[in-house]
């Protein structure tokens, strides 16, 4: 078939029809100041990083990517997002790491382990380089999505991972964050913790080495100790910054108890994270369809008006 732009005769496929979203390109990422840098010996273990122009030291953004710990990549970090952390005077850091399949093959147990405390080790390594970077080394702010958001929990919760007696420098490094802003994240890693939150509740066994979740499930006593210890929820305690969680997926209102129909990324986990913070006085904003915020309509927003007070 034919149509007539500008006076142009397009001859477009009978099998494709034509849209003026077809003509819009989004923007392509910037060139990273730093590319590829090795935080660790595996492949994996490399960040890009953009530096903000400012004459002061900059807060900063780190990107960890989502894909259930067992795909994704750092490039996911769209160039619209990046722009506009930079434009608002704020540094960006995007992070690789382990996959759990990579982590079974060295050996690490838990699986989990290994991108969790990748995304520290890479924090810590960011923190490192604060005088060359022109970073505020407190003003850190973690995003992500699914478990990406996760891992930016789990970093945000956790005690300060910090080895101040290590010879290594970087180690010496803290891994706290200022603040966390998250999507469709998971906020416990507990089996029957999520069961009984959610019926159909089924991802996260592949963390803990197991195939499915019912082995998971049946097998939750012989790994409750690494649950307590890399479950975000778990971790909770009032001197936590604070926490924007966004589940977008969320198409009905959440009840606690009943299935849901993305169970890995409903606002049951969002609902009952913020519970627990709140019952420790830590600050919390939870959002999904249906529930929103008057001030902040996503995780940037969040971020660039916490890193910037």
């Amino acid at each position: 078939m034919y149509r007539m732009v500008l006076g142009v005769v397009l001859l477009l496929s009978p099998l494709t029809a034509w849209s003026p979203a077809q003509q819009v390109k989004k923007p392509a990422a910037p060139p990273p100041t730093v590319a590829n840098l090795a935080y660790g010996k595996h492949e994996r273990q490399v960040l890009d990083f953009w530096q903000a122009k400012s004459e002061k030291p900059t807060p900063l953004v780190l990107y960890i990517h989502g894909g259930g710990w067992q795909g994704g990549d750092k490039s996911s970090l769209g160039g619209a997002a990046i722009q506009q952390y930079l434009h608002a005077g704020i540094s960006v850091a995007a992070i690789n790491y382990r996959y759990v399949k990579q982590a079974v093959a060295q050996k690490v147990e838990p699986p989990v382990k290994a991108p969790l405390e990748d995304a520290a080790r890479a924090l810590q390594l960011i923190r490192s380089k604060a005088t060359e970077w022109n970073l505020d080394k407190k003003r850190v702010g973690a995003t992500g999505g699914s478990a990406g958001g996760c891992s930016s929990l789990w970093l945000a919760l956790h005690d300060d991972l910090a080895d101040l007696k290590s010879d290594d420098p970087v180690a010496r490094e803290s891994t706290r964050l200022f603040c966390a802003a998250v999507n469709g994240a998971q906020t416990s890693l507990d089996p029957k913790e999520l069961r009984e939150w959610m019926p159909n509740y089924s991802y996260g066994g592949h963390a803990f080495g197991f195939s499915n979740f019912q082995a998971f499930h049946e097998g939750r006593d012989r790994v409750h100790k690494w649950i307590k210890e890399y479950s975000p929820i778990e971790h909770v305690s009032k001197d936590d910054p604070p926490i924007f969680m966004d589940y977008a997926s969320q198409k009905v209102p959440p009840v606690v108890g009943e299935k849901q129909a993305d169970p890995t990324h409903s606002a049951v986990l969002g609902l009952k994270l913020a519970e627990k913070l709140k019952a420790a006085g830590v600050e919390v904003i939870l959002v999904y369809p249906g529930q929103t915020h008057s001030r902040y309509k996503n995780a940037a927003q969040f971020l660039i008006d916490r890193l910037k007070q």
